[in-house]
């Protein structure tokens, strides 16, 4: 029987191809031998369309309709998490930000860590096939009840994976399951991760390969996983698609996150946009560095828009951060020059006010995944204002990149238009000075020409009346601050 996904990719090369100036003889899983041309040429336009639309849907495993929000270990445990930790945290997420939209609880790396007395990393937790399972003695009760009782309070849990297979499984050559093939068969030994030595890639090319991940995934899912965000793959295509195939024959709609940003190439789009989250930055921390990456990474892809498909900004570094790294006098550390992100010490999120409403109203106008990286238990009221601020939801929500309108001067002024009323929208006049610059607004420069613009300040719930270009208003927008602003054209 032909799988309806191969016949909608058959019509859709035909309709590329213009089948309807001749005939084409296609093989459909080698036996069925079919002339397209009648078909094709039976086809409306509108039919065409939906067609090639339900194609785009059933691509991804599962639609998420809205960027994705939730919480992530990574910024606040590192490689240590603990079934202890991540509890605590989740019971604070269903309390504190599920009302607001947040529903992905993620486990990040270390998960499978085995740790000696002193906490240093020493091997990795292996099934009997070479599949990666839970650490336990820092997950006593297994990743399955950490996950029930995500779904209990109404959350989706998610794990971190790296790519490839264990480089223990190559050593030891352990079977994949179901099949007569073994990791060393499967194992691409020259294909490495630069920052981590957990893994070889696996050549795709190799009986075996595609088993092992069905096999992975499939182990994932029965613990109850609604999200992967698989790291390490961004510039591997075929293993991305090795994933979503995976994926797709668990039968159960997975949300699927790739990393890392740096290796994100604009010319894998087309694999790219069958997953639902693509990260495009670096590591982000809480540093101007941070900032500077997300602005970059913005100019790059902004012209980036595909429904349900979103442009991952990393994690949000706010409040208690770095615990893995304890300092008793946490509260009041500073940065250490010699060290960056994770091998901080613990502290408190180094951003000042300015540079957290910055660091949120880029995330808002570039409709990226929010996903909070604090210690939820011990982060500050602030933080959690920022997060579920009605009016940023709102923006990010309405799932439009932010195009940018104007870089003069260090002053970016970057628009996201409302998709549902072209009238409406939100701006954001960032100062990526490192002082106070007082900015003339008019119309013509926020990119409404010949036209009036109300604008309300987001942050600080204000009216600031309208501006035209023949009725300038003068703002002061602090060092490395942002003049964030809901508008309507007039």
């Amino acid at each position: 029987m032909v799988k309806p996904l191969k016949i909608l990719y058959i019509i859709q090369l035909a309709i590329l191809k213009n089948i309807k100036s001749q005939p084409i003889l296609l093989y459909i899983n080698n036996v069925n031998l079919i002339t397209m041309r009648y078909f094709i040429s039976q086809l409306t336009a509108t039919a065409i369309v939906a067609i090639l639309i339900s194609h785009t849907v059933m691509a991804q495993s599962v639609q998420t309709k809205v960027p994705p929000k939730g919480w992530n270990s990574w910024d606040s445990y590192g490689m240590y998490p603990t079934q202890e930790a991540m509890l605590a945290n989740m019971e604070v997420m269903a309390k504190r930000l599920k009302p607001f939209g947040y529903e992905y609880f993620v486990i990040d790396a270390g998960w499978n860590k085995v740790k000696d007395a002193q906490g240093k990393i020493i091997t990795m937790s292996l099934d009997n096939y070479g599949r990666y399972i839970p650490n336990k003695e820092t997950f006593p009760g297994g990743i399955k009840a950490v996950a029930d009782r995500a779904h209990a309070l109404g959350l989706k849990f998610g794990i971190h994976i790296m790519r490839g297979i264990s480089r223990i499984a190559y050593r030891k050559n352990m079977p994949v399951l179901g099949t007569k093939y073994t990791a060393r068969d499967i194992a691409d030994t020259t294909s490495l991760c630069k920052w981590n030595h957990d893994n070889y890639g696996i050549n795709m090319k190799k009986p075996g390969a595609q088993q092992y991940y069905d096999s992975y995934i499939a182990l994932l899912v029965s613990w109850g996983i609604d999200f992967i965000k698989a790291d390490d793959i961004a510039g591997h295509p075929d293993e991305i698609d090795a994933v979503i195939s995976a994926i797709r024959k668990t039968g159960k709609p997975v949300v699927l996150s790739l990393s890392p940003g740096g290796d994100s190439r604009p010319e894998y789009f087309q694999t790219y946009k069958q997953a639902n989250m693509l990260r495009v930055t670096r590591d982000v921390w809480d540093d101007q560095i941070g900032i500077d990456r997300v602005f970059t990474a913005w100019k790059q892809w902004s012209n980036i828009d595909h429904d349900g498909f979103w442009l991952d900004m990393d994690m949000i570094p706010f409040g208690h951060l770095c615990l893995h790294n304890p300092d008793k006098n946490y509260l009041t550390a500073k940065p250490d020059p010699n060290k960056h992100g994770v091998k901080q010490s613990e502290h408190i999120s180094f951003f000042n006010a300015d540079q957290k409403y910055t660091f949120m109203a880029m995330r808002a106008l570039s409709a990226s995944p929010l996903f909070m990286g604090g210690d939820l238990p011990t982060s500050d009221d602030f933080t959690f204002e920022l997060l579920t601020n009605k009016e940023m939801l709102a923006c990010n929500e309405n799932g439009v990149v932010g195009k940018l309108v104007s870089d003069h001067n260090n002053i970016e002024i970057w628009k996201t238009p409302n998709k549902n009323m072209p009238q409406k929208g939100w701006i954001g006049i960032f100062n990526r000075n490192g002082e106070a610059v007082t900015v003339k607004l008019t119309s013509t420069l926020l990119g409404f020409e010949g036209t009036a613009v109300s604008l309300q300040d987001v942050w600080n719930d204000k009216n600031l009346g309208t501006v035209s270009s023949s009725a300038p208003k003068e703002v002061k927008i602090n060092a490395g601050g942002v003049l964030f602003c809901k508008y309507e054209i007039k």
